[in-house]
């Protein structure tokens, strides 16, 4: 069943189920039996082998541990927990009445929340729940949707990422790019001169991060999102209870009336700086000779930062609950217990569907469906004009059914960077860019993608209700993209394709716009 279009069939089975039911770990959960059978050969017995050996994979990897998704689970509960004690010290509380003090209008909490997702392009798990425990607050305030709020984080977090050469992502681009580049005998520019030339030739990342410009600024609801927002508007309903919410606390958690911004915000500084600065030691001790910016960031360990960042942040955490229970007698010193418990319950919810989402995606690089998609883009006979545009959709099928962009990077570039020099070498960077792209758009539509599943614990959102909401603006993002990727493979020309994306993205804000916002006030006045 490997690299056949059989392997298509846990995917399509995990995310057809995710939209019918609407439970998310029993579709997961559906997906990697189905996925497990196929590999098993139809055996029972070596299927729940299989599955035992995935999901076995996840702690241990090649006789070690797996520090990698350890560590990520690790942070999320790092982060649940100091979530809970700076709500304890009461910095929510005080953020929150700092904010609204200054950010007076729905519009400006959305802004705040994509200005952060642009500044914070370090590394994209970073970004989304760093960007949701900041910005959480002044949108609950503002009545801003849950939903509205993981779609800014997930749409401004990867596309940042995947255009900035000083970010995890970078670097691997970047490297990627080398080999390709020493592959095929390309000396007209570097792996990092490449790389620049490609970030005004990745349509959809910049489409995307307009759009949630736009969208913010101009109030455009559709599809899903406008029941969220209309809900947070009129009943102050920003996320429904109807399930569980990852990085939710519950509402019983004792709270000081003496804290103060600081209580949040220090605990913020100590887990950035922590975050980042671990980034750059690790990545600057791996480094072999000249240590450059790119280098470190092309070796650094993203997850062993993050953990190191999280403890950080939580010490900081501490010993402000400590001054609140001790000196200024805000709250009682016994909660401390019951917020370790709280804190960790919050992030349950993600860590399960992250798990599940693991399993699956092992699950289904062992059974190739990413090169089976990819094998049908290098055995196809088309015009060469054509192929961005194709590789953009290919890229975003594949990401979408396999739930990671890295792995449709790894797959795909080489082989659009083999088509490219087989057949037109001018046409090679438009090729990796449209690989970019697609990859980028497949992950932001996919609901078993990691990235998604944290954009939604950042944000506090259901999960299946980020995918939804998110859907529709990324489908439009996608269609504008298309369109420059048609005209770049035709043309050659990025100045032209870029000045068409940008005129249909003004088309889509007037359009939209106009009737929206007048909606919008109207809406505000009833409430009101």
């Amino acid at each position: 069943m490997e690299n056949t279009i059989f392997s298509l069939l846990p995917p399509l089975v995990a995310i057809l189920m995710v939209v019918i039911t609407r439970r998310v770990l029993l579709s997961l959960g559906t997906g990697i039996v189905a996925a497990a059978f196929l590999l098993a050969g139809f055996n029972i017995a070596e299927t729940f082998a299989i599955m035992w050996d995935a999901a076995k994979g996840i702690v241990v990897a090649d006789g070690e541990l797996n520090t990698y998704s350890l560590y990520i689970i690790l942070f999320l509960l790092l982060l649940g927990t100091i979530t809970a004690f700076i709500s304890i010290s009461g910095g929510s509380r005080a953020f929150g009445e700092w904010a609204m003090k200054r950010v007076k209008t729905r519009v400006g909490a959305q802004l705040v929340g994509a200005f952060l997702g642009v500044i914070i392009f370090i590394d994209d798990y970073f970004n989304a729940l760093a960007v949701g425990q900041i910005t959480r607050p002044i949108t609950d305030r503002q009545k801003v949707s849950r939903a509205k709020l993981a779609y800014i984080i997930d749409s401004t977090s990867a596309p940042m990422c995947v255009i900035s050469p000083i970010s995890s992502w970078g670097a691997y681009i970047i490297a990627l790019i080398g080999t390709i580049l020493a592959a095929h005998g390309v000396n007209e520019y570097s792996a990092f001169s490449g790389f620049m030339q490609i970030v005004p030739m990745n349509f959809y990342a910049l489409a995307a991060l307009a759009m949630v410009f736009i969208v913010s600024l101009r109030n455009i609801e559709i599809g899903p999102m406008k029941k969220h927002e209309e809900r947070a508007i009129t009943e102050g309903i920003v996320v429904p209870q109807d399930k569980p919410v990852p990085g939710e606390l519950k509402d019983d958690l004792p709270t000081s009336t003496k804290g103060t911004v600081g209580d949040l915000v220090w605990p913020i500084v100590a887990l950035v700086a922590g975050t980042v600065g671990m980034m750059l030691w690790t990545g600057a001790s791996a480094v072999e000779g000249e240590v450059t910016i790119f280098g470190i960031f092309e070796n650094t360990d993203v997850t062993k930062s993050l953990v190191t960042g999280g403890l950080l942040g939580l010490a900081v955490a501490l010993i402000l609950f400590v001054r609140q229970a001790v000196v200024l007698k805000g709250v009682n010193a016994n909660v401390f217990g019951k917020g370790i418990v709280e804190g960790i319950k919050s992030m349950l919810p993600a860590i399960y569907i992250l798990i599940f989402a693991w399993v699956i995606v092992d699950l289904i690089g062992r059974l190739e469906t990413g090169k089976y998609l990819a094998g049908i883009v290098e055995s196809s006979n088309i015009n060469i004009s054509f192929l961005p545009f194709l590789l953009f959709l290919v890229a975003g099928i594949m990401a979408f059914s396999t739930g990671t962009s890295w792995g449709s990077f790894g797959i795909l570039l080489p082989i659009a960077g083999d088509i490219a020099a087989a057949a037109d070498i001018t046409i090679m960077l438009p090729a990796l860019a449209a690989v970019l792209a697609g990859a980028v758009f497949g992950d932001h539509c996919s609901p078993i993608s990691d990235t998604t599943i944290l954009s939604s614990t950042g944000a506090g959102s259901h999960h299946l209700d980020h995918v939804m909401t998110q859907l529709p603006y990324a489908l439009i993002s996608a269609a504008i993209s298309s369109v420059g990727f048609l005209i770049i493979g035709f043309t050659g020309s990025t100045l032209t394709a870029l000045a068409v994306v940008a005129i249909l993205l003004a088309a889509f804000a007037f359009i939209f716009g106009s009737k929206t916002t007048q909606e919008e006030v109207l809406k505000e006045n009833l409430a009101e």
